[in-house]
């Protein structure tokens, strides 16, 4: 079942630090919708970090307003805002004294659950992070591997039912393997319960992959917000097209998604032993596959391995030569569910 998510607003947002030379976020106006996925992105310095932080009032703004839900959230005590919304950072914060369970249960205990309450919501949630709890509630965090802790974090921040969650590049010390993984457990769970999350990356491919729309920043500013294809097909200035590679082709192979390219089933379908790809890997991949295979072409299955789709080498190629006005946009197989 879908919670549901906040709409957060950001009006003329300012904030400058004192002996700054410029400020670190510039007169940033945006809306994110209710239950969004929504990635800030850009190099170091850009400000996506302290425009995240702005939103949980761990900076105030220098000038502008922030509205959650029509609110502004100047209105309400800063920890009375923060037990609302789920914080993930990037070493999973967890206090190294206390047991899994208990960095769980945190924010419940604050907020006076009952202890039987308490103790069903931690079980829930380490269930729902893939860490069954018989066998990690009693465990401290260094008896965790990086990405069972960022496991941990990610249940610590749900653990109050918020409608919005903010990580702060929470994936990014982990190697590619785990991180891909958390990548698809933070999906499956967004899809389920629908909270809207605010995550701050300076990685263009974990931005295509998780994000609903992308907000991309520099120096402060807002370049483009836009969804990820129109990011990736259509840079607002040379400063994104550079960030998405846009002279590189293997480069925009990687960040396009088969669905992007694919061909709808038409006619008997695919035959036995034709080789598969994911409807959520990207061209790239594909390319691999067909070159490996030596095959015509590959079937594009979902996540139940349904085929949905075929993809040929020319429909690959068009993805990869099409110019940045847009000459591939995403298909219907893109956006089925």
């Amino acid at each position: 079942m879908r919670s549901g998510g906040s709409a957060i607003e950001f009006d003329h947002v300012s904030k400058a630090f004192p002996g700054a030379v410029r400020a670190a976020v510039d007169d940033v106006s945006l809306r994110v919708e209710p239950g969004q996925l929504v990635v800030l992105l850009g190099p170091s310095g850009c400000g996506k970090t302290t425009l995240l932080k702005l939103t949980n009032r761990l900076y105030e703004p220098t000038a502008g307003r922030i509205t959650m839900d029509g609110t502004d959230i100047q209105s309400l005590p800063a920890p009375a805002l923060r037990r609302r919304i789920g914080y993930v950072i990037q070493q999973a914060g967890l206090f190294p004294h206390m047991r899994v369970a208990d960095n769980v249960a945190v924010v419940p205990r604050l907020l006076k659950w009952d202890k039987r309450r308490v103790d069903r919501r931690v079980d829930e949630l380490l269930d729902l992070v893939g860490l069954p709890p018989a066998e990690y509630r009693r465990r401290y965090p260094a008896q965790l591997s990086g990405g069972e802790q960022q496991r941990v974090g990610l249940a610590r921040a749900m653990a109050a039912d918020p409608t919005t969650l903010l990580m702060d590049e929470p994936f990014g010390a982990l190697d590619a393997i785990t991180r891909a993984r958390l990548q698809d457990e933070l999906r499956r769970i967004h899809v389920r319960f629908g909270q809207t999350v605010l995550f701050v990356t300076h990685d263009i491919e974990e931005a295509v992959r998780l994000a609903d729309r992308i907000v991309v920043m520099r120096t402060g500013k807002v370049v483009q917000f836009d969804e990820p294809m129109r990011i990736v097909m259509e840079p607002a200035d040379a400063f994104v097209a550079d960030l998405v590679g846009a002279g590189d082709v293997l480069r925009r192979l990687s960040l396009l998604p088969t669905a992007a390219a694919a061909q709808p089933l038409a006619g008997s379908g695919p035959t036995a032993g034709e080789p598969t790809v994911p409807r959520s890997a990207s061209l790239r991949i594909a390319l691999g596959v067909l070159l490996e295979s030596r095959s015509p072409r590959v079937v594009v299955v979902d996540e139940d391995a349904r085929p949905v789709g075929l993809l040929d080498l020319r429909a690959i190629q068009a993805a990869g030569a099409a110019d940045m006005t847009g000459a591939v946009r995403p298909g219907s197989l893109a956006a089925s569910p």
